[in-house]
């Protein structure tokens, strides 16, 4: 009796065994470098044979006359040769800089001022009564709606686009990170407050953290908000000592009848922006997946 006992605790044991070694094995994150060929076809492939329909598409609709003006609908080729010029001329990447440089200036500082006003408003109840419902507000207005009053508080400057800029952007962050902020477990706190993170510590090391995704996604859609409204901007306030940005060579393509520098204007903000999202936004929204095991490397 006393061996069949024993027999019975040895295999009991081994299930156990075996059972860790499984969920051991299906926790175990694969850290080895993915073949170029497998993140061809999953990365790379997928948005290029989109662009190639694309241009495939609009060439069609130019080449069979479905659009046969070309003040309307120019083809792929002219577009081009406005991109190629403006290159040549050494007026492409200036027309880039000067956005971007604003824009993520633009960004920088509603992140300084937007950041501290989402934890306050998170924490404090009364300060939340009192100006959340107006974020919320000024988040929904459209960023154009900033530009005729800036226009006429700051004049035609770089002051009158940053403060437009923030404007649209600090809401977006500030309502990211109140959200955040409202989806860390209470466990969380009350375990913070027992190891002693109360005030600016228990908010740096326990809040901050825990609402961290919330934030992140917060940051991503100010950084849209910023750089549709610094668009706006440039494109209602034109003035020549404000330099030519993207939404500028919008406005003079419109201006001018040239429709194939207006899909210059288009597509050179739509590649800064997809450019700014996977080189900055994309990264860091996946770390913090990664970090709280939401996302693992395969």
């Amino acid at each position: 009796m006393a061996s069949t006992d024993s027999t019975n605790v040895a295999k009991d044991g081994s299930d156990l065994a075996g059972l860790e070694a499984g969920l051991d094995a299906l926790e175990t994150v694969q850290t080895g470098r993915k073949p170029f060929r497998q993140t061809f076809t999953e990365k790379i492939l997928p948005p290029v044979l989109a662009v190639a329909l694309v241009l495939a598409v609009w060439q069609a609709l130019v080449s069979f006359k479905v659009v046969d003006d070309p003040t309307k609908l120019p083809a792929p080729s002219a577009v081009w040769d406005v991109v190629h010029t403006a290159w040549l001329q050494g007026e492409l990447l200036g027309y880039i800089w000067t956005s971007v440089s604003r824009g993520l200036l633009g960004f920088c500082f509603a992140l300084l001022i937007g950041t501290p006003l989402g934890l306050i408003v998170a924490r404090v109840k009364f300060v939340r009564a009192a100006i959340g419902p107006i974020l919320s507000g000024l988040q929904s207005l459209p960023s154009v709606a900033w530009v005729p009053p800036a226009v006429i508080w700051l004049g035609l400057n770089n002051s009158m686009m940053y403060a437009v800029i923030l404007l649209g952007a600090v809401p977006s962050i500030a309502n990211g990170l109140v959200s955040g902020v409202d989806q860390v477990p209470p466990l969380f706190l009350r375990a913070g407050r027992t190891l002693g993170a109360t005030g600016l510590r228990g908010t740096w090391h326990i809040v901050l953290p825990a609402a961290l995704p919330g934030y992140v996604a917060g940051l991503k859609q100010g950084w849209a908000f910023s750089w549709r409204s610094l668009m706006a901007a440039e494109i209602i306030a034109s003035f020549p000592d404000l330099g030519v940005g993207l939404g500028q060579l919008l406005e003079n393509g419109r201006n001018a009848s040239d429709m194939a520098m207006v899909f210059e204007a288009i597509l050179l903000i739509l590649i800064v922006g997809i450019a700014i999202d996977l080189l900055i936004f994309s990264p860091l929204e996946r770390w913090v997946l990664r970090s709280r095991g939401l996302l693992v490397k395969s």
